[in-house]
């Protein structure tokens, strides 16, 4: 299927590995030119390589900083054209109990997962709209629709996200402008964070990493875990010129994880 997204301009941001790579992986094949953002410039400009040796015709641009300050986001807007599509994706706070989290705890969650993605919405969507096409793409988590107790810092700030691009996507101005604005959940992924996470489990509990995660992969009714390549796959599809009429939806990809009906 031709998505229809060939030549447009994308900001995908931490890019370097992980899903937002699968992202723009996905979008780059598509003929998409990209500006990818992650705050480790070393990884950043080696993932930037292999985006471009995956289309000569794609520019790629890498952009090191924190999207979570406006210092950031200023510079990954200053190296995009225009932005036609936009990936708003950052790491997940850490795990913990609330009784040990400060303010200063959430606020740098809400900081990073709930307020970036809002303030670069904020400084595309209108352009996009006055163009006739928008595509934004917010990278959240199942833990959305199935709470973690231990993920509270993510629960929180990114259903704050969640409520806010529920009023945001069914704007006239934006949804009656071929702007659409939907979130994507992901599961449990193959990808560094969740190794880094079974192997801290694996250390306190004594058990090998490698079985922790046959056991996560156990528990999920697919049998595996999510590679970011299909994440991207999913993703560029939301992105494509084919979505015009979905907007405001919170799409989940976990293997069949979700146990419930809605």
């Amino acid at each position: 299927m031709d998505l229809g997204i060939d030549g447009k301009w994308a900001l995908v941001c931490a890019a370097s590995k992980g899903l937002g790579r699968g992202c723009a992986a996905a979008l780059v094949r598509e003929g998409v030119h990209v500006v990818i953002t992650a705050r480790g410039a070393d990884a950043l400009q080696a993932a930037a390589a292999e985006l471009r040796a995956l289309n000569a015709r794609a520019e790629v641009r890498a952009v090191a900083g924190d999207i979570a300050t406006a210092e950031g986001r200023a510079a990954a807007l200053a190296a995009c054209p225009q932005v036609d599509i936009l990936v708003n994706n950052a790491g997940g706070p850490p795990p913990g109990d609330f009784r040990d989290w400060d303010r200063d705890a959430w606020i740098r969650a809400i900081d990073a997962n709930m307020l970036a993605p809002i303030e670069l919405m904020k400084a595309t969507v209108d352009a996009m709209a006055a163009r006739g096409f928008g595509r934004v793409v917010n990278i959240t988590s199942g833990a959305v629709k199935a709470p973690i107790d231990v993920l509270g810092l993510s629960n929180g700030a990114r259903s704050g996200l969640t409520g806010f691009v529920a009023g945001l996507a069914r704007q006239p101005r934006l949804a009656a402008r071929n702007v659409t604005v939907n979130n994507l959940l992901p599961g449990a992924f193959d990808t560094d964070r969740i190794r880094s996470a079974v192997a801290a489990q694996a250390a306190r509990a004594g058990r090998a990493v490698e079985e922790l995660i046959a056991a996560r992969a156990a528990s999920v009714p697919a049998g595996r875990l999510g590679t970011p390549d299909e994440f991207g796959a999913l993703c560029a599809f939301l992105c494509s010129a084919h979505t015009g009429y979905l907007t405001g939806q919170n799409i989940l990809l976990d293997g069949g994880a979700y146990p419930g009906t809605f």
